[in-house]
């Protein structure tokens, strides 16, 4: 015969029941906005990582119809633009190196503005289209026979070793810069500033375009460490604004 238990099945009271939901509730607003956040992130520099590649593409579609030449080595005559670069400050025309490709970019001006990014895409290449519509600078004088050549990046780099709050050569006037950087970075390093793919990332970020048309996350030591170093130093240079130590010109809007 079986005996009967004298135990109790205990049941949460009202009380533990409010009590529970209030802190269901607060470790949702404590966790959620982060793990919401993170992937948001990752997945607009993803993003910016594809525009580069698709930038890249375009280059070689150029490049195959106009002499094995990216716009910035062609002349004017032949569609290129590299008359103008034997000029120093260029940075006013930055935006002229997209307008040469838009073709091969499929009419998009979309592609040129990264979604990190403060500024918009222009409606298209032919109404107001300027540096206020691109996202990313121009490495003049790289090209596909120097796969490590830097071709492009994200605008927000700037001068020195602590990130700026600012988007550093890029001035937010779209009035472009023109700068020589030091392939060798004990020289004058460079920083990704706190913008665009920074967010949570004291150190910086940002993407770059190889000559070769590929695309690469790197963070601020990655590209003074890795990148520069092996980066071929421009040879093209404005007459009379050579720079002491080899370095390589980038052209942002």
């Amino acid at each position: 015969m079986k005996q009967k238990s004298n135990r109790r099945l205990s049941a949460f009271t009202l009380v533990e029941v409010v009590i529970l939901i209030l802190v269901i509730a607060v470790l949702a607003l404590v966790y959620l906005p982060n793990m919401a956040s993170r992937p948001r992130h990752g997945s607009l520099r993803i993003n910016c990582v594809n525009n580069l590649r698709q930038i890249g593409t375009a280059y070689r579609l150029w490049a195959a119809d106009n002499g094995d030449l990216f716009p910035d080595q062609q002349t004017v005559k032949k569609g290129g633009w590299a008359d103008l670069l034997t000029n120093a400050n260029q940075g006013a025309i930055c935006w002229t190196n997209y307008m040469i490709m838009s073709n091969e970019l499929g009419l998009s001006t979309k592609l040129l503005i990264c979604t990190s990014d403060e500024r918009t895409a222009a409606a298209s290449f032919t109404k107001k289209f300027d540096n206020n519509n691109v996202s990313y600078f121009v490495g003049v004088s790289a090209n596909d026979e120097q796969p490590q050549s830097i071709a492009g990046g994200d605008r927000n780099l700037g001068p020195g070793a602590v990130p700026a709050a600012d988007y550093g050569y890029s001035p937010k006037t779209g009035k472009g810069n023109d700068v020589a950087i030091p392939i060798n970075s004990s020289k004058g390093p460079v920083s990704w500033s706190l913008k665009m793919h920074s967010v949570g990332n004291t150190i910086g970020a940002g993407n770059i375009l190889l000559g070769d048309g590929s695309s690469q996350m790197a963070n601020t030591a990655a590209f003074n460490q890795t990148w520069l170093p092996n980066a071929d130093a421009t040879t093209n240079w404005p007459a009379g604004h050579a720079p002491a130590t080899p370095s390589i010109r980038l052209v942002f809007p």
